[in-house]
């Protein structure tokens, strides 16, 4: 049944507490005040990032090298305990409307019939008195704030329902460890790709323009992400594995051939130009052949991140690979020289 009178209950705003945008999806460890009545976009899920470098903070997300990868649309989670709907629909004045699914938004005399009456007219688990006193919740369909208007997120279809404690839905949809991992890939933020130069002004034609990362910067970032009120957690962790330069030219070698730098075992990149090192090949870096006019060649850096993750139960597995570029302008020269 799909109603779609004028506005929807969103509990906070009347009372002067915050309440975010729809389409937020901060995480959120509460189904409380606002939280309630929070657009099913709104993730109760709550993640921590630690790791990702000392030198410089964590800067900006992943683009996965997988332009085919698509994490879930939707899943269900927890929303509110019996206390917290009773209390809300009962506050519930004539217009409020509560979202119990995508689209379908319930005025008071709906839930309470479903959740108070008992009716099951509208729901598959319909409760006496919104079962006070039982250990449990209500859950919701949440969808991904990006795939909002997704048909797949139509797959969680099941109204507002009721949960015991300490289980999960039976369903395809239902939350589990790689949920979490694929919702936590969204949330890693890596530092930026400040490479090191040298010479560190200009570079010259035809001289290698060392390139290297210092392993102080370049570490491992480790995203974890729970559910509350279930035992679901996943911890997902981007590992940096190597670095690709793109000279901003045609006129220009990379070294490898390929622009794609390793990482060192010590987990560094490439190496550091030390004296009397001008002509020889660096291990990671560019020598331009063209000299620039007026404009300076635009050099990309790109750090690719392979991405794990473990959870809940022994639950691990991979994800996409990320990459996260940086873009530095890099003037050339050309060496003059007199003839006599």
């Amino acid at each position: 049944m799909l109603l779609t009178p004028s506005a929807a209950f969103g509990w906070g705003e009347d009372s002067g507490e915050g309440s975010k945008p729809p389409g937020d999806d901060s995480a959120q460890g509460t189904a409380s005040g606002p939280e309630l009545g929070a657009e099913v976009t709104r993730s109760r899920i709550v993640v921590k990032q630690s790791g990702g470098g000392t030198a410089k903070p964590a800067a900006g997300g992943l683009a996965s090298v997988d332009p085919n990868w698509k994490p879930p649309a939707c899943w269900y989670e927890p929303l509110a305990t019996p206390e917290q709907l009773k209390d809300a629909t009962e506050q519930m004045k004539k217009g409020d409307l509560l979202s119990v699914n995508f689209g379908r938004r319930w005025g008071k005399d709906l839930l309470v019939d479903a959740f108070d009456k008992g009716e099951p007219t509208f729901t598959d688990t319909p409760t006496k008195n919104y079962n006070v006193g039982e250990k449990g919740m209500f859950w919701r369909a949440v969808a991904r704030g990006d795939r909002a208007n997704d048909p797949e997120i139509l797959d969680c279809s099941k109204n507002m329902f009721w949960q015991d404690a300490g289980t999960v839905p039976d369903d395809p949809n239902a939350p589990t460890p790689e949920v979490l991992a694929a919702y936590a890939y969204d949330k890693i933020r890596v530092p930026d790709t400040e490479i090191e130069l040298k010479p560190q002004g200009k570079s010259t034609v035809n001289l290698p323009t060392w390139v290297w990362l210092d392993k102080a910067v370049f570490k491992d970032v480790t995203v974890r992400a729970e559910l509350p009120n279930t035992p679901l957690y996943a911890v997902t962790t981007a590992k940096p594995v190597a670095l690709h330069l793109e000279p901003g030219t045609d006129d220009a070698k990379t070294f490898p051939a390929s622009g794609d730098c390793p990482v060192n075992e010590d987990g560094s990149i490439g190496a550091p130009y030390t004296e009397g090192a001008s002509k020889q090949d660096p291990p990671c870096g560019i020598a331009y052949q063209r000299a620039t006019s007026g404009e300076p060649y635009q050099l990309k850096a790109s750090v690719t991140w392979e991405i794990s993750w473990k959870g809940t139960g022994g639950a691990k597995g991979d994800l996409p690979n990320g990459t996260f570029e940086t873009t530095q302008n890099r003037n050339v020269q050309e060496i003059q020289s007199i003839n006599r």
